[in-house]
């Protein structure tokens, strides 16, 4: 009888490691409050209707490589490939444009897209974001750069900045 393993393109991330990835997390806590974002948590699945309007039904991320699944209901399903779409539904469901100014959330977690694994790429990985909105201020891009560059460039991209969605960008609403 084979071993059960860790699924082709997942992996598990063991000591010493997840002590390095719980500093680059509190780095990443530190930058983001320092920047008055508010920690924003939500569900690792959605409706799948929402990614395929929120990201494109065209893209290869909806065609292609999302985890689609039915629930008991029939309702499809999806394992969140990013979480942009889902902040923004939070954003309208929980009625977060009657608090007034600019809204900034961060978000810190798991995100799965079917993708074939190769080496650096994984099916389940993880991603440190930020979504701005209510403001099509430049400030706010500024500060998202200022943002990168700052201590969390360090831990991110091994120097001061760099590309890559570690810090993620400013959302679209508002």
């Amino acid at each position: 009888m084979n071993p059960i393993k860790a699924v082709k393109g997942t992996r598990d991330i063991l000591p010493p490691s997840s002590a390095v990835w719980n500093h680059v997390e509190a780095v990443a806590r530190e930058v983001f409050r320092t920047y008055n974002y508010l920690e924003i948590r939500t569900p690792i699945f959605e409706e799948t209707a929402l990614f395929a309007r929120g990201v494109g039904e065209d893209t290869d991320i909806v065609g292609k490589e999302m985890y689609t699944f039915p629930d008991r209901d029939n309702t499809s399903l999806t394992l969140r490939p990013e979480n942009t779409a889902s902040v923004m539904r939070a954003y309208i469901e929980h009625r977060l444009d009657q608090i007034p100014g600019v809204k900034k959330y961060y978000y810190i977690g798991p995100m799965f897209r079917r993708e074939r694994p190769q080496k650096g790429r994984f099916r389940q990985f993880y991603q440190i974001g930020a979504e701005a909105i209510g403001s099509d201020s430049p400030v706010v891009d500024a500060e998202v750069i200022e943002e990168r560059r700052d201590r969390g460039g360090e831990v991110f991209y091994g120097g001061g900045g760099g590309g890559g969605s570690a810090a993620g960008g400013r959302g679209g609403a508002g």
